[in-house]
């Protein structure tokens, strides 16, 4: 399938993409508000709550924002799979951890974290950038480091 054809039959079938899809697809989290597309051999996972989607872009921005000097990122631009991945699943966990412990889904955590410290930006963000650094995703097979 030509990409860009698959481009525009994603932007279709999912008009709101996931934030946290890479996360999603992992299997790192889940969230009740995700919806998942197959599209050509490939999974689509989009967002059926346009409130969920915008709390979840605010913390995946303020994720960059806060964590691009301990992970030696660049301030601006796309992101490398690994640091993509640290930043979703390191810290959706590191959330978890500071403000929702008990809470597994996505979207529950997020607002969980919104009404114990009235907003995204008040998070204890030194605890959620260290919880993004020490996050580890799966060896390799064979790598024996």
């Amino acid at each position: 399938m030509d990409e860009h054809a698959y481009r525009d039959a994603r932007g279709a079938a999912v008009p709101l993409p996931c934030v946290f899809e890479k996360a999603l697809a992992a299997g790192c989290a889940r969230c009740a508000t995700s919806v998942r597309r197959a599209l050509a051999e490939r999974e689509a996972i989009g967002c059926a709550s346009p409130t969920a989607h915008t709390n979840c872009a605010t913390l995946a921005a303020l994720l960059r924002e806060r964590a691009t000097f301990a992970l030696r990122l660049p301030p601006t631009g796309p992101l490398p799979h690994a640091a993509a991945m640290r930043l979703a699943c390191g810290g959706l966990a590191a959330l978890r951890d500071c403000a929702a412990p008990e809470e597994a889904d996505v979207h529950r955590a997020v607002a969980s974290a919104q009404a114990r410290y009235g907003s995204l930006a008040d998070l204890p963000w030194p605890q959620v950038v260290a919880g993004v650094v020490a996050w580890q995703g799966r060896r390799r097979a064979g790598d024996r480091r």
